[in-house]
C-alpha cells in the first residue's frame, strides 16, 4: 500500500503541467524537475543533479546511475530540451540548475542535499495546490513513471532496465 501512495497518474501529470506558477520561480523549478524526472523514465534526483552537459550527445543522454553504477541511455526528447532551455546554466558544467558551482565533491554534495530538500518542500506545496492526498516529492515522479509504464503493459524487465534496477524484484514494488 505504501508504494501505491507514492505514484501519480497521467491526470495528475496533466494538471501539474497546466498549473500556472507564474512569478513563483522555485515552484516552477520544482515542477519542471518533477516533469524532467518523469520524462527521463523516472530518473532519480541525485542522477539529475549530477548530469553534465557533456552527457548529452547526438540526442542521447548517457549517464551512470549513482546507486547501481549502471550506465543508462535515454533518447533526448523535446519536453526535456524545453525544460533545460528555461534555465541559465551557462556558467556551469551541469545540465540542470541543481548544482550551480563546480567545486569540491563535498561542496557539490552539499548543493545537491540542499536542493533536494528545497525542491521536495516546494513539490509538497504544489501537491497541496493540486489537492493531492499524498505528499508530492521527487521520488513520486520515479514511482509515477514506473506505475504508468506498468499500466500500459510495458514488461517489468523493460521498466527495470530503464530505471537502472539491478533486479526485477526492486521494480515489482512499483504498482
Amino acid at each position: 500500500d505504501k508504494t501505491l501512495k507514492r505514484a501519480v497518474d497521467e491526470q495528475v501529470l496533466a494538471k501539474l503541467k497546466a498549473l500556472d506558477l507564474s512569478g513563483m520561480q522555485w515552484l516552477q523549478l520544482a515542477r519542471d524537475l518533477f516533469i524532467f524526472s518523469y520524462c527521463t523514465r523516472g530518473m532519480s534526483f541525485v542522477d539529475m543533479a549530477y548530469l553534465r552537459k557533456k552527457d548529452l550527445q547526438n540526442n542521447i543522454l548517457t549517464y551512470r546511475r549513482r546507486k547501481t553504477n549502471q550506465q543508462l541511455y535515454i533518447k533526448w526528447e523535446k519536453p526535456m530540451q524545453a525544460i533545460v532551455d528555461k534555465y541559465d546554466t551557462s556558467n556551469s558544467p551541469y545540465l540542470l540548475p541543481i548544482i550551480k558551482k563546480n567545486g569540491s565533491d563535498k561542496e557539490e554534495r552539499r548543493q545537491y542535499i540542499n536542493s533536494v530538500h528545497l525542491i521536495n518542500k516546494k513539490l509538497k506545496k504544489i501537491g497541496i495546490q493540486l489537492g493531492l492526498t499524498m505528499p508530492l516529492t521527487t521520488y513520486v515522479a520515479r514511482h509515477g513513471w514506473a506505475s504508468i509504464a506498468k499500466s500500459k503493459h510495458v514488461p517489468i524487465s523493460t521498466i527495470s532496465e530503464a530505471m537502472g534496477h539491478c533486479s526485477e524484484r526492486t521494480t515489482l514494488i512499483y504498482r
